[in-house]
């Protein structure tokens, strides 16, 4: 179904940039390693730090180049958890906003840290700075995908459904990068996807990468033939981070209402928010009994402590 994942070199740091680099059980263990996170969690006080602390003495730099609510506080209280220091970054009161490359700035930070996330504003900046640290580099979201994200999507169709191999997801609206790392997850864990969306928005290399690793995703006609027998329905926010100026039109025929959700009665409804209620969602989806969306942002935690656990060899 999938490759395997590619040999890490002695001393080579082990990044998490996308889940698609990465073979079907690794993602599986990170979805495990996720639910048990979350399970151990259960009854304690928000801020109460895991009972194992398997990171005590690392500091993690958390860097962001776009504003964030989950990720920032996902990741800054995973650390805390988990027993290490976060470092909270803005780029722009770094001295890359005043052009200092970022290799040199991977640099400096790889003798401070011991890890580092990064939100970033394209892909490339990831890998120039993943290329130039000597220590783990998460990808906390990109231009081109968000498996973060992903790995908090799973937790949550599993928690949900119990199994993900054959569990059918739909997906509505812009073929983004939350998208992009849905279809990797699911080809990874042997879960079906249907993508509706405007023809334009719609990434013809997801598709073609899909086909090539024997997964099973799709374009469908249109947001009811990929709501028809689903188990999970999924949208987003037609207006991307730096991609504001979308044609709304357009996504109108694939805004979640009551009537779509109906037609799947038995599905779980997911949105990796912030949320546009009216607009890409009806407020009583949102709000309704079919939604996990609240279940799926307390869960961005629970993924990113695997995550980290995963880059640190602590699995």
């Amino acid at each position: 179904m999938d490759g395997a994942e590619p040999a890490v070199a002695a001393g080579t740091p082990r990044h998490f940039l996308d889940l698609a680099e990465l073979d079907g059980a690794t993602v599986a263990q990170l979805v495990d390693a996720a639910d048990a996170r979350a399970r151990a969690r259960a009854g304690r006080f928000k801020a109460a730090p895991d009972d194992d602390a398997p990171l005590d003495g690392a500091a993690v730099a958390c860097l962001f180049a776009k504003p964030s609510t989950r990720t920032r506080v996902s990741f800054d209280l995973a650390v805390r958890q988990l027993g290490g220091a976060p470092l909270t970054l803005d780029r722009a009161g770094l001295q890359t906003g005043r052009g200092e490359p970022l290799d040199d700035t991977a640099r400096v930070l790889s003798r401070y840290v011991d890890a580092i996330t990064f939100r970033a504003h394209t892909h490339g900046d990831l890998e120039t700075l993943a290329g130039a640290s000597d220590v783990p580099v998460i990808n906390a979201l990109t231009d081109y995908s968000h498996p973060c994200q992903a790995i908090a999507d799973m937790l949550t169709l599993k928690q949900r459904l119990g199994s993900l191999a054959g569990a059918r997801i739909a997906w509505l609206g812009d073929g983004n990068n939350v998208a992009v790392s849905l279809v990797h997850a699911a080809v990874r864990l042997g879960a079906s996807v249907r993508l509706a969306g405007p023809d334009d928005r719609m990434p013809d290399a997801l598709f073609a990468w899909a086909t090539a690793q024997g997964g099973d995703v799709a374009r469908a006609t249109s947001a009811e033939a990929a709501v028809d027998g689903a188990q999970a329905v999924y949208t987003d926010t037609w207006k991307s981070m730096g991609d504001e100026a979308v044609d709304l039109d357009a996504f109108a025929p694939y805004r979640v209402s009551e009537a779509l959700m109906a037609r799947a009665p038995e599905a779980v409804f997911l949105h990796c928010l912030p949320a546009y209620r009216g607009q890409e969602v009806d407020a009583a989806v949102l709000e309704g009994p079919q939604s996990a969306v609240w279940d799926q942002a307390e869960n961005r935690l629970h993924a990113q402590k695997a995550i980290l656990l995963h880059c640190f060899d602590r699995l």
